[in-house]
């Protein structure tokens, strides 16, 4: 059975000088590069998830929704950090690409649950931005589809639109069945060492 690393919306606009700058966001891109290096080693899975919004999309100001425009598709902000590893086997899914959905969760309409299931995955490991949004969806969308959900404490940043968003969304997570885990621990529950 593989397992499956999740690394959720490392984007330039969650990122520093981005246009939805998550506080600290960059941090995440150095935890989450030791995680990619060992999944990749161990002929395990990686997906990464992107915002892949239309220029007019539901979630921003201009149309009522809570954010400035961001990760609009094709666009630089779009990216993926500079500095994220991309292994040539990496899985993308692009999501919350139509104009009047949200979609948060990078299981949302982006066909990821089947794809899974097809490769027999039975555990996850999610990272990324943000805790207290993408991440959390996406976990709590893992939990409900019968994976083994465990979440990256040392590769995970919040927005914090309210000062305890993210703890919130932590204990949410754990509350439902996440596993909250570090990198060597991460190493020991999939069982998968280092080269």
């Amino acid at each position: 059975m593989k397992n499956a690393l999740i690394v959720v919306d490392v984007q330039k606009d969650f990122c520093k000088g981005g246009a939805l700058e998550v506080p600290e966001g960059d941090e995440v891109v150095e935890p989450l590069n030791k995680y990619i290096e060992v999944f990749e080693a161990t002929k395990n899975i990686v997906v990464f998830t992107r915002d892949w919004h239309p220029p007019d999309h539901i979630s921003f100001k201009e149309r009522g929704g809570p954010w400035p425009p961001h990760c609009v598709k094709n666009t630089e902000g779009a990216e993926f950090h500079p500095k994220l590893n991309f292994p040539s086997i990496a899985i993308v899914v692009s999501k919350a690409s139509e104009r009047d959905k949200e979609a948060y969760s990078g299981f949302e309409n982006t066909g990821l649950r089947e794809l899974l299931k097809e490769l027999k995955v039975e555990k996850v490991f999610v990272g990324g931005l943000a805790t207290d949004y993408c991440v959390k969806n996406t976990v709590l969308d893992a939990l409900k589809f019968g994976f083994k959900t465990y979440l990256l404490a040392d590769a995970i940043k919040g927005v914090n639109v309210n000062p305890k968003d993210s703890e919130l969304a932590i204990e949410e997570m754990r509350q439902k069945g996440a596993m909250l885990i570090t990198f060597n621990e991460a190493k020991k529950a999939c069982k998968i060492s280092e080269k």
